[in-house]
């Protein structure tokens, strides 16, 4: 979880939605696409396409997956 976590910190960092969601995909695929639907409350399929070249999940299949994997998203302040 911690390497999930990290891995994740370090593309939402960079800012860039493409690698966010390629982040989101591979931690997905390391645990298994079926489990993490599953625990996500989505289809297999559907994440899939969420989480595809084209992807851009909806905010509550993001915290589904984000559940899913073991992590948590927090926000800080800009300065």
């Amino acid at each position: 979880p911690e390497d999930r976590a990290a891995y994740l910190a370090a593309a939402l960092e960079e800012g860039d939605t493409e690698f966010i969601v390629q982040a989101l995909n591979d931690i997905s695929r390391s645990i298994g696409m079926t489990e993490v639907a599953r625990a996500a409350g989505v289809t297999r399929e559907g994440l899939y396409k969420s989480l595809g070249e084209n992807g851009d999940p909806k905010l509550s299949t993001l915290l589904g997956v984000l559940n899913a994997i073991g992590v948590k998203l927090s926000a800080t302040a800009v300065s």
